[in-house]
């Protein structure tokens, strides 16, 4: 036997509000979650939440006191403690997990990019010579590059910083998507002689690769950390598919 399922779905990203506005279309009960770390986060027509749950054991506890039937992450794919967490919570309580997940970037021919483990490896290979290097990691990870204070950094961020750790850097204010035009033009007003940035995938913000193409600038890409396998697809029609195949048990 079955009962109407009720999702939550993990979201902050473009794909997600996809995904919720699917959910929302077919008129099947869902909690849309977002970490809350930008001032002004896009929330779709549907019930949400903003903040953390408190670990694994939050997580769980709220699965539990919702009745929640599916869990669909829809995260950032550098979110990877979230993702952990979920993959977590969703075996202990046997409850069907599903990630919408972007493929990640590749290289085409004109690319001239570098692939690195991680952020802190990156930041650790930058010359000693000053350069000026487009920063397109967020704002989560700008510590690590303050071991290389003499390169001018160029910021993109979603709300204005408080505290910046680097002393020489320019800050945009700006929020995606981004055009091959508008990336064009900033790197060329910043001098731009290098592109670091996180390998995100999708096409919100892959204008910068186009852009540095058309430059000939180097490119260096952060590989997605390590999450638990599960289940994954990379648009919402196949999420779909999946909420069908995968009806809620009486009893969650």
């Amino acid at each position: 036997m079955t009962r109407a399922p009720k999702i939550l779905l993990l979201g902050g990203t473009a794909d997600a509000m996809r995904m919720a506005g699917a959910l929302a279309q077919a008129g099947l009960a869902a909690i849309y979650s977002v970490a809350g770390r930008t001032e002004a986060p896009n929330l779709p027509a549907l019930p949400h939440r903003r903040g953390g749950f408190g670990g694994t054991e939050g997580l769980t506890a709220y699965l539990k006191a919702e009745q929640i039937t599916h869990v669909i992450d829809a995260t950032h794919p550098f979110a990877a403690q979230m993702s952990r967490n979920a993959a977590t919570a969703c075996a202990d309580l046997s409850l069907p997990l599903i990630a919408l997940e972007r493929a990640p970037w590749a290289p085409i021919a004109g690319d001239n990019w570098r692939f690195f483990n991680d952020i802190p490896s990156m930041a650790a290979a930058l010359p000693t010579e000053k350069t000026r290097v487009f920063l397109a990691i967020g704002r989560q990870n700008l510590a690590d590059f303050a071991r290389a204070p003499q390169h001018q950094y160029l910021l993109r961020l979603v709300d204005a910083p408080s505290d910046l750790p680097l002393p020489r850097c320019e800050v945009v204010i700006s929020k995606g998507p981004f055009t091959l035009a508008g990336d064009l033009a900033l790197m060329r007003a910043h001098h731009t002689a290098l592109v670091i940035a996180k390998n995100a995938g999708g096409e919100a913000a892959r204008a910068k690769l186009d852009a540095a193409r058309t430059l000939g600038l180097p490119v260096w890409l952060a590989d997605r950390p390590q999450i638990p396998q599960r289940p994954r697809a990379e648009d919402v029609t196949k999420v779909m598919a999946w909420l069908e195949a995968h009806p809620a048990a009486l009893g969650v």
